[in-house]
């Protein structure tokens, strides 16, 4: 499965790349217009195996925001450029993690990556096999409640997965995860 998966993952990837190079482009135009600082956000994340790896996203805050999670943040709406509020919801910002998939960083289905500073949560992932896998763009817990759901209930849809791992369930996911993304379904903007 891993191989193929892989394979997978860079074809598709490289496909989306290609459909999505405007809309990516226009993005960046639109956020260097909002607000000063660089267009693309990176952030330590853990890999397969805690690897640490730069993940890529579209900045969608202030470059005075704190490099913490966004929970821990207090009030998130006082770091979220105007631009970005809409970028989080419709989940635009994620579209630079097509380049962290296509070199390998990242899988298209997996648990989402942690932050190298969440131990706790590390910890409860080691586990259950979660750190042993790519993570992903999306995963089982994001279609679960993606920003909505605890730590220990995202550990256990990632627990889910390692133990149910098919391409028929990444498909599945897949699909889900296009479906919330229509509805703005799991996302925190505020």
């Amino acid at each position: 499965m891993n191989f193929s998966k892989r394979v997978m993952d860079a074809v598709l990837s490289f496909l989306a790349v290609l459909v999505f190079m405007l809309p990516m482009a226009i993005v960046a135009i639109l956020i260097k217009l909002d607000s000063k600082g660089p267009v693309i956000f990176k952030q330590k994340r853990l890999g397969k195996n805690k690897v640490v790896f730069n993940i890529y996203k579209f900045r969608t805050m202030r470059t005075d925001t704190p490099n913490v999670s966004t929970e821990d943040l207090g009030d998130p709406s006082l770091y979220i450029t105007k631009l970005g509020k809409f970028l989080r919801k419709s989940s635009l910002d994620e579209l630079p993690q097509l380049f962290n998939i296509l070199v390998g960083h990242m899988s298209i289905v997996g648990p989402r990556p942690a932050l190298y500073n969440q131990y706790v949560l590390i910890a409860m992932r080691d586990e259950v096999g979660a750190n042993s896998i790519r993570p992903g763009l999306t995963g089982y817990a994001q279609v679960r409640g993606r920003d909505f759901i605890s730590d220990q209930e995202k550990v256990g849809y990632d627990k889910y997965y390692v133990e149910h791992m098919s391409l028929w369930l990444d498909v599945k996911i897949i699909c889900w995860t296009a479906k919330s993304v229509v509805r703005s379904e799991g996302v925190r903007v505020d």
